[in-house]
């Protein structure tokens, strides 16, 4: 194994919104996986994911836990000011859902094509919630919608609601539904004032979401440091995966007030698999949060960031094609990924690209970006 050099900074602040998928850089602090590699990670707890980008663009916070979608965002200068930002690993797949209300539920709809019914006979505003504009939620949700006819620009009001604020907006009847990461989906149903709709997995089954994220210049002038951070997240997702046991202690963990403050339980069933939608149904989901699966979660793969840019094309976000490929590749710290997984024993792939199918039956595998934006029917 390659000796690298000491970390330029052994102290490193990293952000996190209150969500599940936050837990493998809160437990490789409390495990002491950090220290092994001659850094202190402290985890910083933020209300809001533009909370996180400018703390992240001020230096406040060294990395932080973050939205796919909202690094490439402030690559490419959509609605905030352009900075080269740098995606270290990805951190999890799978594991946010769409939820709608009780009263919509009542009303029939409790999927995608009975929601597209329902706006049809019933005309009205109808409101739906995502994180951030540019973010992974957004981009399910306006999928997902999209997949059922429903036009997300269109034919319904989208705003923007911090993760943890959710439940409370629904409850308040301030929208119709939302789409956010865990625990928020299954506190929703759990509460008795939503119902899981959709799961992200099944809008695309092993899809990508959170990245550990930093500024270009922080990658560019704290490589060592970078690469111990990659290295201690991964043995941490590692440790989560490995048993049921360990996913429970987890959660037992982040589920205290520095974190996600919220009961356990509201935590444990979806992060073991263990699904229900509020009206009745479970099911032991095949593709459930995971943070490491031999490394498969882990490795930034350019396609993953490509497919981000795809869809803010797609929805007018992007008022033009970038050079998709080249973008990903300067945002992606592959060389610096790969070292630290070399440091930990974990698998790399091979390629830099991989194959996916989406929900519409739409296979998406990085190819040809440009020719995949321009291919919806449903698009601004």
């Amino acid at each position: 194994m390659t000796k690298h050099a000491a970390p330029e900074k052994q102290m490193v602040r990293i952000g996190f919104n209150p969500l599940t998928d936050c837990a493998s850089i809160v437990m490789a602090a409390v495990l002491g996986f950090d220290e092994k590699y001659g850094i202190k990670i402290v985890p910083s707890k933020e209300s809001s994911w533009a909370g996180v980008r400018d703390k992240l663009l001020t230096g406040e916070l060294d990395a932080a836990h973050s939205l796919y979608g909202m690094v490439y965002g402030t690559q490419l200068g959509i609605g905030w000011q352009k900075r080269d930002m740098a995606i270290l690993m990805n951190l999890n797949r799978n594991g946010q859902a769409i939820t709608l209300s009780r009263r919509l539920a009542e009303q029939g709809a409790v999927d995608g094509a009975t929601l597209a019914a329902l706006m049809q006979s019933a005309p009205r505003t109808y409101t739906f919630a995502q994180t951030f504009p540019t973010g992974t939620h957004a981009m399910w949700l306006y999928y997902w919608m999209a997949a059922h006819g429903i036009d997300p620009m269109r034919h319904a009001r989208v705003i923007t609601v911090p993760p943890a604020q959710m439940v409370s907006n629904l409850g308040a009847g301030h929208m119709d539904g939302f789409c956010a990461g865990e625990p928020w989906g299954h506190r929703a149903v759990m509460d008795g004032i939503g119902i899981t709709a959709a799961t992200s997995q099944q809008i695309w089954p092993e899809h990508p979401e959170k990245v550990l994220a930093a500024s270009a210049e922080f990658a560019r002038t704290h490589p060592n440091t970078c690469r111990a951070m990659i290295a201690a997240v991964l043995e941490a997702g590692r440790w989560i995966d490995e048993s049921a046991a360990n996913r429970m202690a987890m959660a037992e963990i982040i589920s205290a007030v520095p974190y996600v403050n919220t009961s356990k339980d509201v935590i444990c069933q979806r992060i073991l698999g263990h699904y229900q939608d509020g009206l009745g149904k479970s099911w032991e989901d095949p593709h459930p949060l995971r943070f490491h699966h031999e490394g498969a979660v882990n490795f930034p793969y350019l396609s993953d960031g490509m497919w981000f840019m795809t869809q803010q094309r797609r929805w007018g976000l992007l008022k033009a094609d970038p050079d998709y490929l080249a973008v990903a590749s300067a945002v992606h710290q592959i060389k610096l990924y790969r070292e630290a997984a070399e440091m930990t024993e974990t698998p790399v792939p091979q390629g830099v690209l991989r194959s996916s199918t989406l929900m519409d039956g739409k296979q998406w595998n990085g190819s040809d970006p440009e020719r995949y934006a321009a291919s919806f029917s449903i698009r601004q």
